[in-house]
């Protein structure tokens, strides 16, 4: 299976001209089941979330081999019609070529790429070159969410998520994601980061809607490891009663 260029510019498009409070919101199937429910309930892509798919695998976060990670996005991406993105984590150390290569193999129309290693924030200079390079080899292929971790593992100043944010666009990335930024950090992220916006959404009530966090700048919703968790505590739930 490879990636369909029709599919990966529908893809593109949908980031494009979102009116506030309507942002994108893509479900992170970790499964070929899970895509299907996603799909079949209206969502016109879905984003793959690492962790989501690691704990689905067997593995803990950070600790899925690449080859299983790509076979388990072919598998996700073969299952559904709509667009596929992939979370691929740091890259695997996959050289910038290999990498768009192996996401096209696999179906996806685009992907994920962290800007940490191992809790550690990369020189935001030479992460630019890398996913220059990236986007260079992918010619239009595949649409680029770079993720930036100064919320996770820097000092959370919006200003240097800005930054970071900034030197990943004139990369070429289509989107950026400053990953758990805070609520009230979003108006300045908004503010100062061109171009569509990813923000996490949390569930349970623990935070905005996606609605609300359109009105707050983010152009794109993402949920991260937390629907596989959720299907993971309603098969506790069911296993107890089997009991």
């Amino acid at each position: 299976m490879s990636t369909s260029p029709d599919k990966a510019e529908a893809f593109r498009a949908l980031h494009l001209g979102r009116p506030q409070d309507d942002p994108l919101v893509l479900p992170g199937p970790w499964d070929a089941a899970s895509a299907r429910a996603f799909a079949e309930a209206g969502f016109p892509a879905l984003a793959t979330p690492s962790a989501g798919v690691a704990a689905a695998l067997g593995y803990e976060d950070g600790h899925t081999p690449a080859d299983e990670m790509f076979a388990a996005v072919a598998r996700i991406a073969r299952a559904v019609d709509v667009p596929v993105s992939a979370d691929v984590e740091g890259g695997y150390g996959i050289a910038p070529k290999e990498l768009v290569e192996r996401l096209l193999a696999a179906g996806a129309v685009g992907c994920n790429i962290e800007d940490s290693a191992e809790g550690v924030l990369k020189d935001p200079r030479e992460h630019a070159e890398y996913l220059a390079e990236f986007c260079s080899a992918a010619a239009g292929r595949l649409f680029l969410n770079a993720r930036v971790d100064t919320f996770v593992h820097g000092d959370g100043d919006p200003e240097r998520a800005v930054e970071r944010a900034a030197a990943y666009i004139a990369a070429g990335a289509g989107c950026v994601y400053p990953i758990l930024a805070p609520v009230d950090a979003l108006p300045v992220l908004r503010a100062g980061i061109e171009g569509p916006l990813n923000a996490l959404a949390l569930l349970d009530g623990d935070g905005p809607g996606p609605a609300a966090l359109g009105g707050l700048g983010a152009t794109r919703i993402t949920f991260g490891p937390q629907l596989q968790r959720r299907a993971t505590a309603a098969a506790r739930e069911l296993a107890a009663g089997l009991r």
